[in-house]
């Protein structure tokens, strides 16, 4: 068999995909960071008062939204539902993949809740659009507040670092490696045109 074709046939394989539920939380989730990120920018380039309150609360119930897909996740992968099998990475890669989602699941539970225990230092109530509000986590403390600005600014950032890392290495295996881990997270449609895309290119 000619090499072309062999190639060709090889990217006509099915792509074993994540679970369905997978694919709408992640993608859910990556929502909600870009929105809570985006509401507390937009705030710091305001100066009315009133508008800046409302950025403010519309980024905690973002915030609160991560911390449950992030928990919904986590429940998710414990009750083992069918994930892709990793047999075609290196172990190397496999190891890698393994650290930073183990480590961006730590901070996509942690940095909400630092948030929610920042608020409540300050001795301001979380809401999440309108319903709540929601228990008080600490007593108010200008000290700790302090602090837990600080530990919140520093892991929101950590977070976008490695979502931005997470991203980088999506695109390297679909085009450089030209391996299914992106196909496999895409939702149906753009995962689709996507390899057909890869297939029609290969054909030439």
């Amino acid at each position: 068999m000619h090499p072309s074709a062999q190639s060709h046939r090889v990217l006509h394989t099915p792509v074993e995909r994540h679970h369905r539920a997978t694919i709408a939380l992640h993608w859910a989730t990556a929502s909600l960071i870009l929105g809570a990120v985006a509401l507390i920018l937009v705030r710091d380039l305001v100066d009315t008062k009133a508008l800046r309150a409302l950025l403010l609360e519309g980024h905690r119930g973002f915030g609160v939204l991560v911390l449950i897909a992030a928990t919904a996740r986590l429940v998710q992968r414990a009750r083992r539902l069918p994930r892709p099998s990793e047999a075609d990475m290196p172990a190397l890669f496999r190891r890698a993949a393994s650290a930073t989602h183990a480590m961006l699941y730590g901070l996509l539970l942690a940095v909400p809740v630092l948030g929610w225990a920042l608020s409540c230092a300050r001795g301001q109530a979380v809401y999440v659009f309108g319903l709540g509000p929601l228990p008080t986590l600490l007593a108010r403390s200008a000290d700790l507040a302090d602090t837990l600005a600080d530990c919140h600014g520093w892991a929101a950032w950590s977070l976008l670092a490695l979502v931005g890392i997470h991203a980088f290495a999506a695109m390297w295996h679909h085009f450089v490696r030209r391996d299914p881990v992106l196909l496999r997270m895409l939702p149906s449609l753009f995962a689709t045109r996507l390899q057909a895309r890869r297939d029609a290119d290969a054909a030439i």
